[in-house]
């Protein structure tokens, strides 16, 4: 008998981005969601949307999507979320973030409880704590998810809407790291990390936060130029999968996807990096974060990759 699919659980933002080639739906947490969903988990989205027009396609999208809503919130007050998104000539997105929209209101409810209880990983970052409000919601969330959870904290820095504060919180309720070149350095300055140089400077960084906040994972990317995955005894570089780019928006949250369905099956660091790296590369060669999947199946479109 077949276990039934893991519960992965994108929590945070939901919103639509405004791209110049129109208008796309979004968030980091969604796009993981729904990546996670197409790898054969249960994806869920917990977000808040408007009483609105723009919510309502939210709702049409994930349903035709197969993902469910059960746990996003409507707000009567506050307006869906939307981003203005400019891209430069080598596709790589530019961001500016509405503020005070409904997923900056997220309440945390008995449902929602549940949910954590229930949730084989959970997915965040730092942008949905831009808040008071929805910051203390998802705190309260992923200190209600079990001990074995996989809570993943993808740092996704966006425009000033972070701390140290934030990410310190974060990092101490998680067990896996993900997070790009840069947010390293920036980490590395914000939570006073060690100097390190040379060749292996970033993964002794890596190293020093999984021992700092005993952490099982942390991962570094490097766009089209693949990732370095830590844990508490190996590392493993990929070099990355090279594909026409039509925009990188979500490409790094289907990369996440991929590495937590990797990491939830018990694979190798290099079968997860093998896996993120796919499906970022196959994200990124669509526009918008949230591709149909293709005719010929994801399993199929990501083995024609390298």
């Amino acid at each position: 008998m077949n276990a039934p699919p893991a519960i992965v659980v994108g929590l945070g933002e939901i919103l639509w981005d405004l791209l110049p080639s129109g208008r796309q739906l979004g968030g980091a947490p969604a796009n993981f969601a729904y990546c996670s969903h197409l790898l054969g988990n249960r994806g869920i989205v917990a977000s808040r949307i408007g009483s609105d027009d723009l919510g309502n396609e939210v709702r049409r999208r994930l349903r035709q999507a197969g993902i469910g809503q059960d746990f996003l919130q409507a707000d009567p007050t506050h307006a869906t979320g939307t981003v203005n998104v400019e891209l430069d000539y080598q596709g790589q997105p530019s961001y500016d973030i509405t503020e005070g929209a409904a997923w900056d209101f997220m309440e945390w409810t008995d449902r929602w409880q549940v949910l954590a209880q229930s949730a084989d990983a959970v997915c965040f970052g730092s942008l949905a704590q831009r808040s008071p409000g929805s910051r203390a919601t998802i705190l309260s969330f992923l200190e209600a998810t079990r001990h074995d959870a996989m809570r993943v904290f993808d740092v996704n820095l966006r425009q000033q809407f972070y701390s140290a504060g934030v990410i310190q919180s974060s990092l101490q309720r998680a067990n896996v790291v993900k997070l790009n070149h840069d947010e390293l350095l920036v980490l590395r300055n914000l939570m006073g990390l060690g100097a390190a140089a040379g060749p292996d400077a970033e993964v002794l960084m890596c190293q020093e936060l999984i021992a700092k906040f005993e952490l099982r994972l942390a991962c570094v990317t490097y766009g089209a130029n693949g990732s370095l995955i830590c844990d508490r005894e190996n590392t493993h570089r990929h070099p990355g999968f090279h594909v026409a780019v039509s925009d990188t928006v979500g490409a790094g949250d289907a990369f996440t996807a991929g590495l937590v369905h990797a990491l939830l099956s018990g694979e190798s660091l290099a079968a997860m990096n093998d896996l993120a790296n796919r499906m970022g590369a196959w994200v990124a060669s669509y526009p918008g974060a949230m591709p149909r999947l293709p005719e010929v199946g994801l399993e199929r479109s990501l083995m024609r990759l390298g």
